[in-house]
């Protein structure tokens, strides 16, 4: 894990000593929709159980395994997995947009949600759950799951990769700070923008803004010394230090200071 990006996960170097984290890539024909599989397995042999936490991507993931099995919609607050004794959980990260064609509805009705896999994907989902379970390795679970995935043909229409593009452009470039530039990169108008993201990812592109802001402003921080705040502030395209200090800890739920701390006593 301490040698891959980690975009997302909370003062990531703490939770190498409690479980490993391995990400894969998808099957070629899935790469539109699914952008990656990730698999997560903990021993602990502590008495008090390990508290990771993350701070969501705009993706909606399907997750198999003892914790907290089912598809989980986009979520604003920071996820906090409580790791106890022994297990495993295997995931599908779907791509910004991509489970869309699996699922055929507005995406946000998903947001701040955490469904059972029968209540999306009815008896098939089931029956993939109780197979996946079954399975003994990882290699046997990823191809069940890539084998329910195809089975959808699944087709990312010229809107969803309207959307999916601007969710990369501020992925890559998190200085941009107003929703009206991302729309203009993408040559749709504001309002057109805000019912794709809703349709699409789940979220409004505004919350996707900030929250690409302030995961780079996290990963600058885990991987480098602390940097200068009101620096950074203005390389993440904020109006001030004091704006990037309330957002950060909006989300995150500490100051960027109390944050660098925290990971460098990590």
């Amino acid at each position: 894990m301490a040698s891959a990006p980690t975009h997302g996960i909370l003062d990531p170097r703490s939770g190498e000593a409690y479980f490993t984290l391995e990400r894969r890539e998808p099957a070629a024909d899935l790469v539109d929709v699914v952008e990656r599989y990730w698999s997560v397995r903990w021993s602990l042999h502590v008495a008090k159980p390990f508290a990771q936490e993350t701070l969501p991507h705009p993706n909606v993931n399907l997750v198999f395994g003892t914790h907290r099995p089912g598809i989980h919609g986009v979520a604003s607050s920071r996820f906090i997995a409580r790791l106890a004794g022994e297990g495993w959980v295997i995931g599908v990260k779907f791509r910004p947009a991509g489970f869309f064609p699996f699922f055929g509805r507005d995406v946000s009705v998903l947001r701040e949600r955490e469904l059972a896999i029968a209540e999306v994907f009815g008896q098939p989902g089931a029956s993939l759950e109780a197979a996946v379970m079954n399975a003994s390795t990882d290699d046997a679970r990823i191809a069940l799951v890539t084998a329910f995935l195809r089975s959808f043909d699944p087709v990312v229409d010229d809107l969803g990769r309207v959307t999916a593009r601007a969710v990369e452009i501020a992925r890559a470039d998190p200085s941009i700070a107003r929703v009206s530039e991302l729309a203009a990169r993408v040559g749709v108008s504001t309002r057109t923008l805000d019912r794709l993201f809703r349709r699409h990812v789940g979220v409004g592109p505004k919350w996707v803004v900030r929250r690409y802001r302030v995961h780079e402003a996290c990963e600058r921080i885990v991987t480098g010394a602390p940097p200068c705040w009101s620096s950074l502030a203005q390389e993440l395209g904020y109006f001030d230090q004091a704006h990037f200090i309330r957002d950060f800890k909006a989300q995150v739920g500490v100051t960027p200071a109390a944050y660098a701390a925290r990971c460098r006593k990590a």
